[in-house]
């Protein structure tokens, strides 16, 4: 095993330092883009400004650093955590300066300097994600952790850590009193008996408690004593992961502690507000240039094969209301279509809706279900509705999917789960992705999703059958 690195703990020093120069080198240049000449409005440069500037920066990265310390964020988080430090930076400069006397600039060149300011910090922090995830990958930054209890709990926790090499997380040992539990992780070291010693004669940062508390707290307790007497950061891991996945946040009635299940996100109104515009302007706009595509497509359905131009297909919407979902038709008319699901190599697909599936385009007509509010651009993917009575049947919350309007592509989609689920199991992957997609949806995520649905269609996909 390498060693964690010299400068390993200096990472969230070093990238808090290049945060501040990035604002003072974006403000010089978008000051000086309209005057090049430091002669010209030189309060622009006055010594006060400067220390505004820097006072502000100081305070947000007190507030935000912990995008450089957090192991697991995804980049559209850490985007959005870009945006409130610049709105919140934003927010004190042009108090303290309103507060300190008139100020030259005027309001085009603050909310250009902001503009940019929010693409180069949103574009550093993700590459800096990357650069300390390729750094961790390599055996260097990570934490050397130790999980006790193997239950349903703890060997999750144990694939999330190993899921992803630059979580930078190093498992060194294992515990639980169920011998069964040695085949959850190799790193399994003994009973919790044995924890006491391995913390004195290893080098343990962290303390991950996976054991239940209502059935022994006793042994919870003693883990705490342990982490505390050895300088190890203890975390205790709920117990009701086990059944649920929801985000909680840690709240208090005078001295106890209590959790507070998170609503979903578009349960917000305006958040709905936000996605909903957002779909009205864009499937507004495929619509009035779809005739660029609808045109010669209709003319490759008519060659390929009598029938009509269009599928229509009743499919499970919001609240598990049936509607008519719409697509560009790329089988032969036959009577399995509503029942059957397209197979690799279905005889029923012809030869030009085999392009259509390949590139996606068979699903362009379902922006006319957008505008009409059935469905949304980004979401889960509706399903036949004699496939939502057989699967609500076979797996659990699998109507929570609905609680959300489904979309042309979703979270589930992108994942690699798109097309025939010839297994149990994979329509399980496909919910289990569509609900965490519900419980953790921001507008940055649904760029995201789109992001990568066009870059599948460009590379193609193997599912897209």
């Amino acid at each position: 095993m390498k060693s964690k690195g010299r400068y390993g703990q200096f990472v969230r020093w070093i990238f808090s330092i290049i945060d501040l120069l990035i604002v003072n080198l974006v403000y010089l240049v978008t000051m000086l883009w309209d005057n090049p000449s430091l002669s010209q409005h030189n309060e622009l440069y006055s010594r006060p400004v400067w220390l505004v500037l820097n006072v502000a920066m100081v305070v947000c990265i007190y507030f935000y650093n912990d995008v450089h310390e957090r192991r697991v964020f995804y980049a559209e988080k850490v985007v959005g955590q870009a945006l409130k430090l610049v709105l919140t930076h934003a927010g004190i400069f042009v108090s303290l300066m309103t507060f300190l006397g008139p100020y030259a600039a005027s309001w085009q060149r603050m909310l250009l300097f902001y503009v940019v300011f929010f693409l180069v910090l949103s574009m550093w922090w993700v590459l800096s994600r990357q650069f300390v995830k390729l750094y961790r990958n390599h055996g260097f930054n990570f934490k050397r952790v130790i999980v006790i209890g193997g239950g349903t709990v703890g060997v999750r926790l144990i694939n999330e850590m190993l899921a992803d090499l630059g979580y930078g997380y190093h498992i060194v040992g294992f515990f639980d009193n169920n011998p069964k539990a040695r085949s959850a992780s190799a790193a399994y070291q003994g009973t919790l008996d044995d924890v006491e010693q391995f913390v004195k004669t290893h080098q343990v940062d962290e303390m991950f408690c996976a054991v239940p508390d209502i059935e022994d707290n006793q042994n919870v307790s003693r883990m705490i004593r342990i982490a505390d007497n050895n300088a190890v950061d203890f975390y205790y891991v709920p117990q009701f992961g086990r059944t649920v996945t929801r985000q909680f946040e840690l709240q208090s009635v005078g001295d106890v502690p209590i959790l507070a299940v998170h609503p979903y996100p578009l349960k917000n109104p305006i958040n709905r507000a936000i996605k909903r515009a957002f779909d009205l302007l864009v499937s507004t706009i495929v619509l009035i240039l779809s005739p660029l595509v609808i045109i010669p497509v209709a003319i490759g359905i008519k060659l390929s094969s009598p029938g009509p131009i269009f599928f229509v297909q009743k499919r499970t919407g919001y609240r598990g209301q049936a509607f008519n979902c719409y697509k560009f038709r790329t089988m032969h008319v036959n009577d399995d279509s509503d029942t059957l699901q397209a197979t690799k190599g279905d005889p029923r697909v012809t030869k030009f809706g085999n392009f259509l599936r390949r590139t996606s385009i068979d699903e362009l007509p379902q922006f006319y279900n957008v505008w009409r509010g059935e469905m949304s651009i980004v979401g889960p993917r509706p399903h036949m509705v004699a496939q939502t009575e057989m699967y609500s049947e076979l797996i659990d919350k699998y109507m929570l999917r609905h609680t959300i309007k489904p979309g042309i592509t979703g979270w589930a989609q992108v994942r690699g789960f798109r097309g025939q689920t010839e297994e149990l199991w994979q329509m399980e992957k496909r919910v289990e992705l569509d609900v965490w997609y519900a419980e953790n949806w921001t507008f940055l995520m649904d760029l995201k999703i789109i992001f990568r649905t066009a870059l599948n269609a460009i590379k193609g996909e193997a599912n897209a059958y």
